[in-house]
């Protein structure tokens, strides 16, 4: 599989695997890392997780998994992220849901998730949430003390404006390798608000959530699902893919922006069809035929 540069000491895998909802797949440590194992052999060596995912219990899970085999520790990418703040049992002092970018919740959230994961780094930590509260000059100072520490590698962002990505990148001296953005052939939004020209200009590689549009690519009622679903089963049958999946899947790594989308399934053949999609070649045509049908008009 094509590996992604990151940062000069740092490649991720053009497919992701992500853990949002690691807690609802019903799998043992052992199962966990068999399917981890699954994963790295057919080349996904990123793995991306935030502290909130599963209640504050994904990133325990999947440290427990990694325990049973430390030495995977060297083969793979972990991404974490950190700044929502969500009212919940398994954080009794959380009393109002709310963003906390101050230095010192960044990196309380880091040490805790170095010691659920069983791990002495994480390769990169995200700001999960744009922050309207945010000090920037404070979000680098955590930043600064954990990479020198050697706790995170490297920083990035979620969700965030090119003005916000700027506003962060103004303040911190290293930089910012990812924005992680929800983005799927239902969600073009970020391909004309800016957001995928800015990280082209300063040459940031994506990560996609969602890229399946949380299922409605399938299930979806509205005209526009309706539509996109018909145009991916058009250009299936043009490509040979097996499934509206890998063609969804294709039309994002088609990109030059180098977009890796982020699969979130604890199935090996749902992830399968990521793998796939990594040898789909759409045409220019075809992949703005189905962005036009996701828009519901030719572009302008």
């Amino acid at each position: 599989m094509k590996r992604i540069q990151m940062a000069d000491d740092l490649h991720f895998s053009q497919i992701i695997h992500g853990h949002w909802r690691l807690a609802e797949w019903d799998l043992s440590a052992e199962g966990l890392l068999h399917l981890i194992e699954q994963c790295l052999e057919a080349g996904i060596t990123t793995f991306d997780h935030a502290d909130i995912y599963g209640n504050y219990m994904c990133e325990e899970i999947f440290g427990q998994a990694l325990a049973l085999k430390p030495s995977l520790r060297k083969e793979i990418q972990i991404v974490t992220k950190c700044g929502i703040k969500l009212v919940s049992e398994n954080r009794p002092h959380h009393k109002q849901k709310s963003y906390d970018t101050s230095k010192e919740h960044i990196i309380s959230s880091a040490e805790n998730s170095l010691q659920k994961m069983t791990t002495d780094y994480i390769d990169v930590l995200l700001i999960h949430r744009p922050d309207p509260f945010m000090d920037p000059s404070e979000t680098a100072e955590a930043f600064h003390q954990l990479k020198e520490q050697g706790k995170v590698r490297h920083f990035g962002v979620s969700n965030f404006t090119p003005r916000q990505m700027e506003m962060l990148q103004h303040e911190y001296n290293g930089p910012l390798v990812t924005n992680q953005i929800e983005l799927s052939v239902l969600h073009e939004e970020p391909f004309f608000d800016g957001t995928i020209n800015y990280l082209q200009k300063e040459k940031i590689k994506p990560m996609a959530w969602s890229p399946l549009a949380g299922g409605r690519l399938f299930k979806g009622e509205s005209e526009k699902s309706l539509r996109t679903r018909n145009a991916l089963e058009k250009v299936a049958q043009e490509t040979g893919a097996s499934s509206i999946d890998e063609v969804a899947y294709a039309w994002l790594l088609a990109h030059p922006a180098g977009v890796m989308p982020i699969v979130g399934s604890g199935q090996m053949n749902r992830i399968q069809s990521a793998i796939n999609a990594t040898k789909i070649t759409l045409s220019r045509e075809q992949w703005f035929y189905i962005l036009q049908e996701s828009m519901g008009k030719e572009v302008d």
